[in-house]
């Protein structure tokens, strides 16, 4: 084996799509995702092909929600993986999943077919909140799903919550969680609504928390799950020790990674491609001898400045930061060489530290308490900064 892989899988169905959402999902009938589940299964085994000396470290079912089809859809889709890659033994295969979709027999399959990660889309604990950002469950739902989760056997399970949400305050904010603290999750992941173009709330006059009522909340979510043992390891993902995401690491590490399914973007060994967006498109290739192939748009070459791009705006949502030393390994440059007056700025401004990681003995560059405030305008200048210190 000479490089490690991850593989990303796209299943776009949902109940009804929530007014917040802008992923690639839809409703759609049986027979519809029959056909997607099979056009799936012969992208994965072709695709498979290419990447007999990679092993397999990480699998994330996405979506969508992939708790809504059939529960042996999503379990014969992981057996193919199984049975046509190298899949590392203490693999981490998660699976997103919502409440209101997944029940105890799902649960169970799920975990006898080898997954052994949980992602549960909650949102919030409070019931008219849930309805106003279109949810389909409600509190009690989400904690029956949670608990059927421990009694089917998992783990490591993580509760997604969302902050600034319409008509959402502080105080019921905080209730929701302290909610999700006290079913004690291994990892908690955290964040704010951002209206997008294209979703039903960008055209909806929304009730949404002030400036400095949003920024309280941001402030209290790393003080309050902080107090009861997650550590924050990225700028919106929390986890007890031993539990960080594995697979969401590998994007922010630069690693490589196998998008298969309908949208879902890959990128291996610097170059980057998407899937098609369209189902009827996505199936048809696969209906015939066509080769999987035929499905990728947008494939490009990264470029020197592009990689070095990602590296710095992908590692500074780590709260380690990005490793100097890896960098000048990867790029042929000192850091100093490239970002030597952003970095200046930045650390004169007390928005970025360096620091020596205890356990490797190595610096990284790092944003500090108050540049996470401001993360987007700082990892952008490095995207700014390159294109003058590249000879």
């Amino acid at each position: 084996m000479n490089k490690d892989l991850s593989l990303y899988v796209h299943i776009p169905f949902c109940v009804r799509k929530c007014l917040y959402c802008d992923f690639l999902s839809f409703s759609a009938n049986e027979e519809v995702m029959k056909a997607y589940f099979k056009a799936l299964s012969k992208e994965l085994k072709e695709s498979a092909k290419d990447y007999s000396d990679s092993m397999v470290k990480t699998v994330f079912f996405g979506g969508g929600t992939p708790s809504f089809p059939n529960a042996n859809y999503i379990c014969s889709i992981l057996s193919d993986i199984k049975d046509n890659y190298n899949l590392a033994a203490d693999a981490e295969i998660s699976l997103e999943l919502n409440p209101g979709t997944a029940s105890f027999d799902k649960l169970k399959k799920y975990k006898e077919a080898g997954f052994n990660r949980l992602s549960i889309g909650v949102q919030s604990f409070d019931d008219d909140e849930l309805k106003r950002i279109g949810r389909i469950h409600d509190c009690a739902t989400a904690q029956r799903t949670y608990e059927d989760a421990r009694k089917a056997g998992f783990t490591n399970i993580n509760l997604d919550v969302m902050s600034a949400l319409p008509g959402q305050s502080l105080e019921s904010y905080l209730n929701t969680l302290k909610k999700a603290v006290s079913l004690d999750p291994e990892h908690i992941s955290a964040y704010s609504l951002i209206v997008e173009e294209g979703t039903p709330f960008f055209d909806m006059d929304l009730d949404l928390p002030g400036e400095e009522e949003d920024r309280a909340m941001y402030h209290k979510t790393a003080e309050k799950l902080q107090d009861f043992g997650y550590h924050r390891y990225e700028i919106s993902n929390y986890a007890k020790d031993g539990f960080e995401c594995e697979h969401n690491k590998v994007y922010w590490k630069r690693g490589n990674y196998l998008g298969v399914g309908l949208g879902a973007a890959s990128m291996v060994d610097d170059v980057r491609w998407t899937n098609t967006g369209k189902i009827d498109d996505y199936i048809a290739y696969f209906s015939g001898d066509s080769s999987f192939a035929g499905i990728r748009e947008n494939v490009e070459k990264l470029t020197l400045e592009d990689r070095m791009e990602e590296f710095m705006f992908l590692g500074l949502r780590l709260i380690t930061g990005v490793d100097l030393a890896e960098f000048e390994a990867l790029f042929g440059k000192k850091i100093e060489d490239v970002y030597a007056e952003v970095i200046g700025k930045y650390v004169g401004m007390g928005l970025l530290r360096r620091f020596v990681e205890e356990k490797t003995c190595r610096e990284h560059l790092c944003l500090t308490t108050q540049g996470l405030d401001v993360s987007n305008t700082v990892m952008a200048d490095f995207i700014i900064h390159i294109e003058n210190s590249i000879e």
